[in-house]
């Protein structure tokens, strides 16, 4: 299973040096979503980050720095809701129901799937579907491995998604609750251990 981060909605303290520690302890993409930033302040972020990693970074907004950088991935979202024609590399959307799973998934290489949980990062943001629903979809494949699971994705409960048939976890809030303490290392990587 692929294990994303997104980044938070802010720009935080030595962030370049936390998404260089979290590729290094094995998490497969970073989404960088910071909708309202000036590109200007992107690009800063982008460039403290070496360029290998470059290819594993998606970005939610301010597409024009494709031509700047090798970034390897692109988000659709409603803000941003096409993609460069020039732009070859990944693609992949947000959705919050099946319906848009069933409309979108032929078009983009994975989906966001969201709330699968009660959100961490948004409080009050709760869960959008029963495990029945989740089952269900699997069934039915419309949940697959181009699937991931977003929405209060934490060490407790991510060894329910290849249950539900994800392909991938999408982390926010946990993740970065946990950056500046002494577990956060070990919590990586346990978490990366869990989902496999």
């Amino acid at each position: 299973m692929q294990i994303i981060v997104i980044t938070l909605p802010t720009f935080i303290e030595k962030e370049s040096n936390i998404i260089e520690k979290l590729f290094s302890l094995g998490v497969d993409r970073i989404h960088i979503r910071k909708p309202n930033a000036s590109i200007s302040k992107c690009r800063e972020l982008i460039k403290e980050i070496p360029s290998y990693y470059h290819s594993k970074l998606s970005l939610h907004d301010n597409f024009e720095l494709t031509d700047d950088f090798n970034i390897g991935g692109l988000h659709l979202n409603q803000r941003n809701p096409f993609i460069p024609k020039s732009f070859k590399g990944i693609v992949s959307r947000s959705c919050h129901s099946l319906k848009e799973i069933i409309k979108y998934k032929a078009s983009v290489n994975y989906l966001f799937l969201s709330p699968i949980f009660d959100s961490i990062s948004k409080k009050g943001y709760m869960s959008a579907f029963t495990h029945e629903n989740l089952v269900l979809a699997c069934k039915q494949k419309i949940i697959d491995d181009k699937v991931y699971a977003l929405g209060g994705i934490s060490l407790k409960n991510i060894k329910q998604l290849p249950y539900y048939g994800f392909g991938g976890a999408v982390l926010l809030g946990d993740v970065w609750e946990k950056v500046d303490t002494k577990s956060f290392e070990s919590y990586i990587k346990q978490l990366i251990t869990n989902s496999i």
